[in-house]
Formats: structure tokens, C-alpha cells, sequence
């Protein structure tokens, strides 16, 4: 198959050729482990850059003029800012592709959010599932409607319009590769969706908690703000983090509730797309099946986790309980910072180019209403919540 004929391939998410593994056809070849494994260890490395930086400098900042913002900076920021150094670094010495496999981005933020499952008690879940489900499907529904509007309105392509709608709407670069299986995507649509995401996303991680605090949000308010409109899991995660662990538990329960719709939005977009917008008789109706197949895994490892902490926790001394899930949430912390790393070196500039402005003007529009919707169902469903 040549390059051109690639590009414009379904981006679905069966019959993984070599052109779909991270890297390049290269990186399915015995050099191409080669290239990965040195893309973990770039990876390794930053993140071992961003923990130093995260514990000494605000000592080392003390008693200057930038005392209070080095003890106001957390490890996202660092982690974020030494990922697109090493972006910029790598870019111009070639090497960014062929190290790509090794930024595993959605591995490192789906195993962080399993162990953060650990920290949370699961009478926390259990209660704010119900706000959580509600404001789930009010926001989904609302903001993917829109933006299939508009992108009508603006002439966009039909399943360049599902997948910004998906993306925008449930969870970003994840939602985004699920709904072009389900509509079969060219991959410069996946690919422009996803750049979309993260150019989105990166800005939202230092604003939104900015602006919680502007409007003097609580942070469990403020956890349901995020984890509503932000795009992309680990995104939400890291401005989570940066309002506080309350904030943060709030806002993960709100994304994974967010992330476990996606098997429902995809059938819905499999069985339209085959019955009305390419009118496939011969096609199979998507059962359970096909829902299980999408259904994000993590999910249930989150919740896994949570009901084993709580029920060990029961058990053991407070004081044993607490040593034990102290080492967990270092761990979780290291696969968090990886996650953010990842991101930094993910992100691409080029692709925002060849999108054009319609699919831009398209998804900023869209991200204003969700900001809004968002905050109006976190201050209604979330107002007196509190994480014990």
C-alpha cells in the first residue's frame, strides 16, 4: 500500500497493519522495539527531570521574589513543559518519529487512574455516580448535537463531523479513534481530530483551575467543572491535580462516567452511518457485542481498585492502611507524570495546519458551549457534595 493510499485508509480500529503501530511501518520491525524502548526512555528521563524539579524548587526558590510561585507549581506543569521541550529537541534532530512508539501516553493515564481508584473510598464513587451519570449524558448529548450541527452548518464532511462531535463532546483523542471505527475515517480525519484535542486540552490543564478559583468554585464544584468539558483523560487529570486532591477525585469519576458512554455513542454512530448516511442494506446490526468490544476496560479497573482499598482498609491499622496507600499513590503519581510527559511529545503543530480553519472555528465553538453547560450541571449537581 503506498503513503497515499494510506492516508486516505479508514482509521478504523480492526485490521492493524503496520502503518498503524505508533512510529511507522518501521516501528513493527525488530529496529522499531529498538526505537520504542529509547522512546520510553526519553520518556523515563523527563519524567525523572520533572519529579526533581517538582520537590526542590520550591526550596530552592525560597526567600526569592518567586517564593510563591514555586511553591504554586505542581509536577503537570513540569511535566507538560519539559514534554514540549523534548518535542521541539527531538523534532529537530528527526528523531520524534522514530522514538514515537515509546509515547504510550494512554497506557501510562489508564494505569495511573486504575491505582488513583485505590485512594478513593468507594462510598465516594457510589455517591457521586448519580450526579455524575446525569450530568454524563445532559452534557454528551448537548455538545455532540451542537457541533454536528455547526459542522453541518459550516459544510464539513460527515464523518469529520462525528468524529469532532465524539471527541469534543466525550473524551477526546480516545472518543475520537472509537468513532472513526464506527464511521470508518479517513486517518487524516483522526489525525486532525486529535491534534484538535490536545491544542484544546493543554491550555484548558492551567485555565480552568485558574479560573475555579476566580469564581471561587469548591473544589469537588470545581472537579465536576473539569472533568466535564476537558477533552482528553489525562488532561483532566493533570488540572485536577492542580486544584487538589479533592478536585481530582471528583473530576476522575466524572470523566471515566464520561469514558464508559463511549460504547453507546459508537454503536449509535455504527448503526447510522450504515442505515442512513451510506444506506448499507446488507449491513449487520451492532449488538452487545460490539458495545463490549468498545467499552473502555480501565473503567472497571478503577472501580476494582476502589472496592479492594476499601474493603483492605477495613482490616488493617490506620496506620499500616496509611503507609500502603501512600507507596500507591507515589506509584500513581510516576505514571501520572509519564502520562504528561507523553503528552508534551505527542503534540503536533502540522497537523493543526493542513485542518484548515472550519474543523478549528468548529471545535472552539463547540469547546465554549461545553465550558458553559459544564459549569451550569457542576454547580447544579455538584453544590454541597463533599469528598470525606
Amino acid at each position: 500500500m503506498s503513503t497515499e493510499e494510506r492516508r486516505g485508509a479508514p482509521a478504523g480500529t480492526t485490521g492493524r497493519s503496520e502503518a498503524d503501530v505508533p512510529g511507522g511501518p518501521e516501528a513493527a520491525s525488530g529496529a522499531g522495539w529498538a526505537w520504542a524502548l529509547l522512546g520510553v526512555l526519553a520518556v523515563l528521563l523527563l519524567a525523572a527531570g520533572t519529579r526533581y524539579l517538582d520537590q526542590n524548587v520550591p526550596d530552592l526558590l525560597e526567600g526569592t521574589a518567586l517564593e510563591d510561585i514555586g511553591a504554586a507549581v505542581e509536577y503537570p506543569v513540569y511535566a507538560i513543559i519539559l514534554g514540549l521541550a523534548g518535542n521541539a529537541v527531538l523534532t529537530a534532530t528527526g528523531l520524534r518519529d522514530r522514538l514515537a512508539g515509546g509515547f504510550r501516553t494512554e497506557f501510562f493515564i489508564k494505569t495511573g487512574l486504575v491505582l488513583l481508584g485505590a485512594s478513593i473510598n468507594l462510598k465516594v464513587i457510589a455517591t457521586a455516580a448519580g450526579p455524575a451519570i446525569v450530568q454524563a449524558i445532559v452534557l454528551i448529548t448537548t455538545v455532540f448535537l451542537f457541533t454536528w450541527w455547526l459542522g453541518g452548518r459550516l459544510g464539513l464532511d460527515d464523518k469529520l463531523r462525528a468524529l469532532l462531535s465524539a471527541a469534543v463532546s466525550i473524551c477526546g483523542v480516545s472518543a475520537a479513534i472509537a468513532a472513526a471505527g464506527a464511521v470508518q475515517a479517513k486517518r487524516e480525519q483522526l489525525a486532525y481530530s486529535a491534534s484538535l484535542v490536545i491544542a484544546f486540552a493543554l491550555p484548558s490543564i492551567f485555565v480552568l483551575p485558574w479560573l475555579a478559583g476566580a469564581l471561587g468554585l469548591s473544589p469537588e464544584v470545581a472537579g465536576a467543572w473539569i472533568g466535564g468539558n476537558i477533552d482528553t483523560t489525562a488532561a483532566v487529570t493533570a488540572a485536577g491535580a492542580i486544584v487538589g486532591d479533592e478536585a481530582l477525585a471528583v473530576a476522575s469519576i466524572v470523566k471515566v462516567t464520561q469514558n464508559a458512554l463511549i460504547g453507546v455513542v459508537t454503536i449509535a454512530l455504527t448503526a447510522y452511518f450504515a442505515f442512513r448516511v451510506e444506506r448499507r442494506a446488507d449491513a449487520e446490526r451492532p449488538g452487545i457485542g460490539e458495545f463490549w468490544r468498545r467499552f473502555p476496560k480501565f473503567v472497571l479497573g478503577f472501580v476494582a481498585a476502589s472496592v479492594i482499598a476499601t474493603w483492605w482498609l477495613s482490616t488493617v491499622s490506620a496506620e499500616e492502611g496509611k503507609a500502603t496507600i501512600g507507596v500507591v499513590n507515589d506509584l500513581r503519581v510516576w505514571f501520572l507524570i509519564l502520562a504528561f510527559v507523553s503528552i508534551g511529545l505527542e503534540f503536533r503543530v502540522a497537523s493543526l495546519r493542513e485542518a484548515g480553519w472550519r474543523p478549528v472555528g468548529v471545535f472552539a465553538a463547540a469547546t465554549v458551549v461545553n465550558v458553559v453547560v459544564a459549569l451550569g450541571l457542576a454547580v447544579l449537581l455538584f453544590s454541597g457534595f463533599t469528598v470525606a
